[in-house]
């Protein structure tokens, strides 16, 4: 508090010198030794001075300074004293100017603080800067001048410039001196701040016939040693006494000016004389009596004379001025006399076109002749100068006529068409007759009134929109525009929807328009896999009478988006389905375990598939088709490998954000039925049957005998009639075409199923007791013609691959039998796969079927 206060009390000490030294003594006297020493010095001591010696002034041992550390705070920036620590002394550091530091305060010092550590010691110094007269009286100005008449009365006072002195005291300002003169004395007086100021009394009578110029010299002293003065020179010029008139050398200044006349243009100059000399011979001339508008046009040079002209003059409103004008002197003695302008008249008028009667706007439709407007042209000049010619653009289908004196009429040319030239400017020039020419132009605007004879149009022929699917009822969609050329209510386009039919349903159910933007928004929302496209006409029909239209086609078409998730087809998952598929623990490697189908209604990129093993119970023994989602083995099959085997397999399209399915599938590992049926015996033994189950049983039953009467009767007497086909064939010479199953593929175009996949049948273990035989897949999908029919029915007999012949109706029977039990059996299979029975019906079912391949 001490540091931060110090500069504020070393500034106003005289205010709260007393108060802050009881203050520094109540704050540390309960925690430090504390004294104060006071040392007076002159101003501008040189560094290293010595101001004190303060280890003997306080009583202080040289090593207690040392030891104690002792230092200086100030709290100031300038540092102006030192402490040698080593001698217990205060030096200067700094140049102390008095002035500077103090200004006119008096005393002036400075205090700042001596701290010691361990113990605490704080000792309070000022240093008092005692001035020295280092500083004269100086005047601020060099010479002091005076103008006093020489009939000035005596006694008069001329108050004189003070002198100023940076000291103070006896140093300072503190008597003037004036050198001895006739004429006038000194007398000096202070103010109450103390300050001296002079002044000079006139005691004598000024002559200026004898003396025109005094010349006075004033001193100004201080009170230092050795003493100062500072000196200025006073220059008085006595004036002359005013005892002659002026006097004009005219009494009438003619002078010639023409109209327009640009400024500053000379007129005339006045001269008038007077016979005093010096302030009383300077004469000022001045207008007498002038009106108001004429001084803002006339201008009188008060000290030459010279009159000019700084504003506009006009013939047609004055043709001249008569301007008295005085001569003063300084005195206030004056003269009078008198100016005559004449004004000179020029053409200096342009036409001035008005317009009595104008028509606008004119119909398209007007017909020739048809007036527009009159106009009168006025010019203020008289004579030719006055006379006046009218003319309009001859490229406008106007022409100008006069029809009175100073009267003239526009009227039409040719015919109008608005959507050409919608507006004309019309521009009127008049020239008069003078030397030079004037001219003047007035432009009137017309405009074309509208005529409905333009439909509509569009800028398009034919519009294309597209909008995502699942798009917002009520979103705006497109917007279609026609411009109509015309203007106003017939420029007024509406939209309309031609009442047409989408699908059977009218287009009003899928978009409506807004019949004064043209945009067209959506009823519904739109599904891309029930409806791709939109086609619907939009009218457009102006407001004229009757009004005009034009119809344009606008194509909607539905982007698809990646709304619906890939849905499989196959194998179906079902809660009851326990058997999917069947693979032989003698497969090898590649072996087509089942096929994942599955579609997605989306179309493009949405639509394509991947599919991906998401979790298998033996990762290492499957893997599925990334495109094709085919299930194939991808190591040789042992008999370490679990019977039950379940494979998650994840369906993902390419949409953004793509969608995906999951899908269940159930492999037994086995040669046979008997080994299934064993890994799923504990497992049915605990469920508790179904009341239903006996009913869906027979009636499944009875439906697979009725179709295995139904097919046995087909398949027989197509058997025979292919069999006696055969035999004629065989006898005859006719080319026979051998038919070869075509390899499955598909045909969605989805993008499913994007190439051609070639499948064996393969059957059960316990199936090759059977003699049924099955075909493997060809190696080829064309047609063979032989010309010899030998040829051709030696080779249907090497493709076994093809066709099996049978000897006799009873083979043809066995060989039913045996297909018909298989079928039936790869059907049940499916459909159990599929979730079409519960595990319950599967495992009587895979029963029935393994006790009649036994017998």
């Amino acid at each position: 508090i001490f540091v931060f206060l110090q500069p504020i009390c070393i500034r106003w000490r005289m205010r709260c010198g007393l108060r802050w030294q009881v203050l520094v003594s109540l704050l540390y006297l309960s925690h430090t030794v504390s004294s104060q020493i006071r040392y007076s010095i002159p101003e501008e001591m040189k560094k290293g001075s010595l101001i004190g010696n303060v280890a003997q002034d306080l009583g202080l041992d040289l090593k207690r300074i040392s030891a104690g550390r002792a230092r200086i705070v100030t709290g100031e920036s300038i540092q102006y004293t030192e402490l040698k620590t080593d001698k217990g002394i205060l030096v200067v550091s700094e140049r102390i100017d008095r002035e500077q530091l103090c200004g006119d305060v008096t005393p002036c010092s400075f205090s700042f603080e001596m701290i010691l550590e361990n113990p605490m010691e704080l000792h309070r110094l000022t240093v008092e800067i005692l001035d020295i007269n280092d500083n004269a009286p100086i005047f601020r100005k060099n010479e002091i001048k005076f103008e006093i008449s020489e009939s000035v009365i005596l006694g008069s006072r001329f108050m004189l410039a003070s002198a100023e002195d940076a000291d103070v005291g006896n140093n300072g300002l503190q008597k003037y001196i004036l050198m001895p003169n006739d004429n006038f004395v000194l007398k000096q007086h202070s103010n109450p701040d103390g300050r001296k100021y002079a002044e000079i009394i006139l005691q004598k009578p000024l002559d200026r016939e004898e003396h025109p110029r005094l010349s006075l010299k004033l001193i100004a002293v201080d009170g230092g040693n050795p003493q100062r003065s500072g000196t200025v020179n006073i220059e008085i010029t006595v004036l002359d006494a005013n005892d002659n008139a002026p006097v004009f050398n005219q009494s009438v200044y003619r002078a010639t000016v023409m109209e327009n006349a640009p400024k500053d243009t000379y007129i005339t100059t006045v001269n008038a004389s007077d016979a005093d000399s010096g302030s009383n011979g300077l004469i000022t001339y001045y207008f007498s009596n002038l009106k108001e508008h004429q001084s803002d046009i006339f201008h009188m040079d008060e000290t030459t004379g010279t009159m000019t002209l700084v504003g506009k003059i006009d013939y047609e409103k004055d043709k001249k001025y008569e301007l008295m004008i005085e001569a003063m002197d300084q005195g206030g003695l004056t003269d009078s006399s008198k100016v005559v302008i004449e004004i000179v008249d020029v053409n200096d008028n342009s036409p001035v076109i008005n317009v009595m009667s104008f028509s606008s706007p004119v119909s398209e439709d007007s017909p020739l002749g048809t007036t527009i407007a009159i106009i009168n042209v006025k010019d203020a000049d008289s004579e030719s100068n006055g006379h006046v010619m009218c003319s309009i653009d001859n490229n406008l289908p106007f022409k100008i006529k006069s029809s009175l004196t100073h009267y003239y009429t526009v009227i039409t040319d040719s015919a109008f068409d608005r959507e050409t030239m919608p507006e004309y400017n019309i521009t009127i020039k008049a020239t008069d007759s003078g030397s030079p020419p004037l001219s003047s132009a007035r432009t009137i605007h017309l405009k074309i009134s509208d005529v409905n004879d333009n439909s509509p149009l569009f800028d398009k022929g034919t519009y294309s929109a597209y909008v995502t699917e699942n798009n917002s009822p009520g979103m705006s969609i497109f917007t279609v525009s026609a411009l109509d050329s015309d203007w106003n209510q017939n420029a007024r386009i509406s939209y309309l929807l031609e009442d047409t039919k989408i699908s059977g349903t009218p287009v009003s159910s899928y978009i409506s328009i807004n019949s004064e933007t043209g945009v067209l928004h959506a009823v519904r929302s739109f599904d891309y896999e029930q409806i791709k496209q939109l086609k619907l006409v939009v009218k457009a029909q102006d407001g004229g009478s009757p009004p005009l239209s034009s119809n344009v086609s606008v194509n909607i078409i539905i982007q698809d988006q990646n709304d619906n998730a890939p849905q499989v087809l196959y194998p179906v998952q079902a809660s009851s389905s326990l058997v999917a598929e069947m693979v032989p623990r003698s497969a090898d490697v590649g072996y087509l375990v089942t096929k994942v189908v599955a579609v997605d209604v989306d179309s493009g990129q949405n639509a394509w598939l991947s599919y991906k093993l998401q979790k298998a119970t033996d990762r290492a023994l499957f893997e599925v088709g990334l495109q094709n989602g085919e299930i194939r083995t991808i190591r040789q099959v042992n008999d370490k490998d679990a019977v039950k085997q379940r494979l998650t397999v994840v369906v993902e399209d390419n949409g953004q954000p793509s969608r995906s399915a999951t899908v269940n599938v159930n492999v037994a590992v086995a040669d046979s039925f008997p080994e299934v049926l064993s890994e799923f015996t504990d497992f049915t033994h605990d469920k508790e049957y179904n009341d239903n189950l006996t009913f869906y049983l027979v009636l499944a039953l009875a439906v697979v005998s009725f179709s295995f009467i139904t097919c046995l009767v087909v398949i027989i007497s197509v058997k025979i009639y292919r069999w006696r086909q055969s035999r004629i064939l065989y006898h005859s010479n006719l080319p026979v075409i051998p038919y070869y199953p075509p390899r499955y593929a598909d045909t969605l175009g989805t993008g499913t199923l994007q190439h051609v996949y070639n499948y064996e049948v393969c059957r059960t273990t316990d199936s090759r007791k059977s003699d049924c035989q099955f075909g493997r897949p060809c190696s080829q999908n064309v047609l063979i013609m032989d010309p010899s029919s030998t040829g051709t029915m030696q080779r249907m007999q090497t493709e076994n691959n093809i066709l099996d012949e049978p000897d006799s109706p009873l083979e043809v029977m066995k060989l039913f039998l045996s297909g018909v039990v298989s079928q039936w059996k790869e059907l049940e299979r499916l459909r159990f796969t599929l979730g079409g029975a519960t595990e319950r019906q599967s495992f009587w079912f895979l029963h029935v079927v393994y006790k009649y391949e036994n017998g």
